[in-house]
């Protein structure tokens, strides 16, 4: 096999082990476009931009639109959303120095082994040119940043077990205390990027050409292609593309569409009978597991140096023969009445830009699904939307969970998990095992969602208990 191929973790174990044995080196490969799962003249063939979206191009990347940019700008009207929010956060006036941001997002992106995003702000913390020690690794930065470390593993893996003792341990008066203007600012980035990294894996982002020609601390941190087919799945992989009931399955999720509308209006579940809808599902979610993830996953070496303790990773909200934590019930903290207040308070606008963003992803529509037009989709988004809450232990007392088992194929569910809970793992196969007449572009709109949904669980769980800390 050649050091071109993408594989799987099964198969790079055993050439890593032929490697350290023989001594070889294997050369780094980019694939070509701007993702490894979507062919490249259908993301550049994509709707013009608006003024706007250019003139956050032209201030954050130099009028060029890198990999992930193009991927996302398949759906230009929540691009321009992303990118106000992107820049606001990195560049505006904040709470936090420019320096402090970027090494933020370099170790919420090391979360996830995202080598993408962080060669990306590795080096736009060397261009701000101070503290460039930090970049050797987190021992070398201060102490008030790796005071971070804590929350930062818990928000990327297990937000829920955040609490105010979390929060009251970085704003406690000290030499390294934060305050909570600042500490909002640095939560915000922390899930940005945690929800970003889930976006680049899950839409086969490339890394830029750019990022694999630099030299200095960056040169080490760029990564091999995006995990996409391994050469031991050849012989399944035409089932992708030619499964005979590919058009079956459309029309069956369609019929499913109508007979649940139906069925709403007829429909006067009790409040006991909702609850144990979203009970079973919740449950049912623990089954949803990937084949091959046996072995534990650690960040590679060059990226460990901003990892604290790499061990800790994903683990269900609902764990069989565990006491588990309680649901986090929506009604008593949602972003809508409680996270967006208290964000816009301590961190002057940002609460705007980051519900527009999550309004955006769950209600941009073309009103067409696959071949079909004139399509209401909105049950479907808000199904994969709630998917992802109910993964984190967030209920929805109006929301009716019997509807996600029956418009989300199991494929599609192991996609899901695998995107939200540990992206770095995500294939191409994966991609390819769900939805297969849909367009590209509908795939990329699903990783959306699930990007927002994730980065608002990670959110509500932090909010609230920085809301408990205060009061």
């Amino acid at each position: 096999m050649n050091g071109t191929a993408n594989i799987c973790n099964h198969c790079r174990n055993l050439i890593r082990e032929k490697i350290t044995e023989k001594g070889i080196k294997m050369s780094r490969h980019i694939s070509t476009g701007p993702s490894s799962f979507i062919p490249e003249n259908e993301i550049l063939g994509t709707m013009p931009l608006s003024d706007s979206t250019v003139m956050f191009l032209d201030e954050d990347f130099s009028s060029r639109m890198d990999n992930l940019t193009q991927v996302m700008g398949l759906h230009p009207h929540y691009l321009q959303a992303f990118l106000r929010c992107h820049y606001y956060l990195l560049r505006m006036d904040g709470p936090l120095p420019l320096h402090y941001r970027h090494y933020i997002a370099i170790m919420a992106a090391a979360r996830h082994q995202c080598s993408m995003l962080v060669s990306h702000h590795v080096q736009e913390f060397e261009q701000i040119g101070v503290c460039s020690e930090w970049l050797r690794g987190l021992e070398f930065c201060p102490q008030r940043l790796r005071k971070l470390n804590e929350i930062n593993k818990i928000l990327a893996h297990r937000p829920w077990l955040i609490t105010k003792q979390h929060i009251k341990a970085l704003v406690k008066t000290g030499e390294h205390s934060w305050s909570l203007a600042e500490l909002v600012h640095a939560v915000v980035l922390l899930t940005h990027f945690h929800a970003l990294a889930s976006f680049v894996f899950g839409s086969g982002v490339n890394p830029d050409p750019e990022s694999t020609e630099v030299n200095g601390v960056t040169a080490d941190l760029c990564p091999p292609a995006i995990p996409g087919l391994c050469t031991c799945h050849l012989t399944n992989s035409n089932q992708a593309n030619g499964n005979s009931n590919t058009g079956s399955e459309l029309e069956a999720l369609m019929e499913r569409m109508q007979r649940l509308l139906v069925e709403r209006e007829d429909d006067d579940a009790s409040e006991e009978e909702m609850f144990t809808r979203f009970e079973k599902e919740k449950k049912e979610s623990l089954l949803v597991v990937s084949a091959g993830f046996a072995e534990e996953v650690v960040p590679p070496s060059p990226m460990i140096r901003f990892v604290d303790d790499p061990s800790f990773g994903y683990q269900d909200f609902a764990r069989h023969g565990e006491d588990n934590p309680p649901t986090f019930k929506a009604q008593d903290y949602s972003w809508e009445d409680h996270g967006f207040s208290l964000v816009n308070r301590l961190y002057s606008d940002i609460g705007h830009l980051l519900d527009d963003k999550f309004r955006t992803a769950c209600d941009l529509t073309y009103y067409n699904m696959a071949s079909h037009e004139g399509v209401d989709t909105s049950m479907l988004r808000r199904a994969l939307f709630n998917y992802v809450h109910c993964m984190y232990g967030i209920r929805y007392d109006d929301y009716d969970y019997g509807e996600v088992n029956q418009l989300l194929e199991r494929s599609l569910k192991v996609y899901i998990k695998t995107v939200t809970c540990y992206p770095e793992r995500t294939t191409r196969r994966m991609y390819e095992s769900y939805w297969h007449q849909f367009r590209h572009s509908e795939k990329v709109h699903v990783n959306l969602l699930l990007m927002e949904a994730r980065m608002q669980a990670e959110l509500l769980y932090a909010l609230r208990a920085i809301t408990h800390y205060m009061t």
